[in-house]
């Protein structure tokens, strides 16, 4: 039986790539409550299914892939819908897609060149995904209820936080490749 159940944190990662969508093409088309509502789920699976892979061992070669190119898809696409429709400035939008991009060219060129398995997330990344997920859901109530929580520092430390992750990510992968070097010596 566990090896069907095994599978339950990989089919709720395809639930979120699913509700990308949706998500954005609600949100497109200006049925905010709606989007805010799927954004809450998407986020829940996120929540979920790292909580499953952990606390029973879950944990799967595909999951090790999936999950994050599920955060990536949901996460670049919120940056990408909220930047377009003019609710977060340009350097947010960039700076985050800029982070995530890096992020995975630098874990596929890891996987590919040297044969090592999906690059383990580190704390700081996952607290950044966390705070963008808190950052995002904040803009779709913000629409929502017509508030004004979003102000400018905001957007700065939401930047700050990613510019810190991916130093800390640049760091790790040249000291992995700096490890791998030595040892092929």
């Amino acid at each position: 039986m566990r090896q069907y159940l095994i599978f339950i944190p990989n089919l709720l990662s395809l639930v979120r790539i699913i509700l990308a969508y949706p998500i954005l093409l609600y949100f497109y088309i200006e049925e905010y409550l709606i989007s805010l509502g799927l954004f809450l789920i998407a986020a829940l699976t996120d929540a979920l299914d790292g909580f499953l892979a952990r606390t029973f061992n879950w944990r799967t070669d595909l999951g090790k892939v999936l999950d994050p190119i599920a955060d990536k898809i949901l996460l670049i696409g919120m940056v990408s819908i909220f930047w377009i429709n003019g609710y977060l400035p340009s350097y947010v939008f960039f700076i985050l897609v800029f982070r995530d991009t890096v992020i995975l060219i630098g874990a596929a060129f890891h996987m590919t060149v040297y044969e090592v398995g999906s690059p383990k997330p580190n704390l700081l990344g996952k607290i950044t995904t966390f705070m963008q997920i808190i950052y995002f859901l904040s803009i779709l109530v913000e629409i929502v209820l017509t508030l004004n929580l979003m102000q400018p520092i905001y957007h700065l430390l939401i930047c700050i936080l990613c510019l810190l992750s991916l130093i800390s990510y640049t760091m790790n992968w040249l000291r992995q490749t700096n490890e791998l070097h030595s040892n092929e010596s």
